[in-house]
């Protein structure tokens, strides 16, 4: 938790990546693990926060925990998102977000789970159901882009399912502080 109250920006280097065919890797859902993927259209704002604060906590998901009510709305809300949400035993456990570009490049704005599934093998099942959900959807090619402050074996995860980095450049990430917890807890 220490980390989650340093006021001072992290540096991080964002790999930018993309690609252009539906990868042939297909990971099976492990067994006697009870999943559902729902498809959520208009969550909840109260919802969206606590996905996004409890999967992206550790990796420093802060930019949309900042967004006041209508900024994050005309996001989640915008006909170009979709937002499918992982169940585990009943419970939500993660969740992934697309949005359609205007020139049919998908992104892959988020992906994640929440630490209380990690370690189950769900993580190669789940991203290629995120990666198949945009593929469904006949885009000119799919993009993501991920920082060493992510899961440390993200950016090889994403090789390993067929996006290529086409750019790299630096950032600094701000941690949510004292203050945005509290707003966020008001919220």
């Amino acid at each position: 938790m220490a980390r989650l109250n340093e006021t001072k920006p992290l540096k991080a280097t964002v790999t930018h990546l993309e690609m252009v065919h539906r990868p042939s890797v297909h990971y099976p859902l492990p067994v006697n693990v009870h999943t559902a993927l729902m498809s959520c259209r208009n969550m909840p704002l109260h919802f969206y926060r606590y996905l996004q604060y409890q999967v992206g906590k550790p990796w420093h998901w802060v930019c949309r925990l900042r967004m006041d009510n209508a900024a994050l709305a005309a996001v989640i809300h915008n006909e170009k998102t979709d937002i499918d949400v992982l169940y585990v035993d009943g419970a939500p456990a993660g969740f992934f977000e697309l949005f359609t570009q205007d020139d049919g490049v998908i992104d892959l704005a988020y992906f994640g789970m929440m630490p209380h599934v990690h370690g189950r093998g769900l993580g190669k099942w789940f991203l290629g159901e995120a990666i198949n959900t945009a593929w469904d959807k006949k885009p000119a090619k799919l993009t993501v882009k991920t920082n060493t402050l992510d899961h440390p074996i993200a950016l090889q995860l994403y090789q390993r399912f067929g996006f290529s980095p086409v750019s790299q450049e630096e950032a600094l990430i701000a941690p949510l502080t004292d203050a945005d917890h509290l707003r966020l807890a008001r919220m």
